[in-house]
């Protein structure tokens, strides 16, 4: 006995669910603004 057509749909929606969480993290990571090794360094100095 096979899973089906079931097991397929199962197994879609939880491609499509990774795909949009991947997809969604990638653009909450860009709005992070870390500042680069010498612009650190430059602000503990002062």
């Amino acid at each position: 006995m096979s899973p089906g057509l079931l097991g397929f749909l199962v197994v879609a929606g939880l491609g499509f669910a990774l795909y949009f969480l991947v997809k969604n993290m990638n653009k909450q990571m860009a709005k992070i603004d870390l500042p680069h090794a010498g612009e650190a360094d430059d602000k503990r100095a002062k």
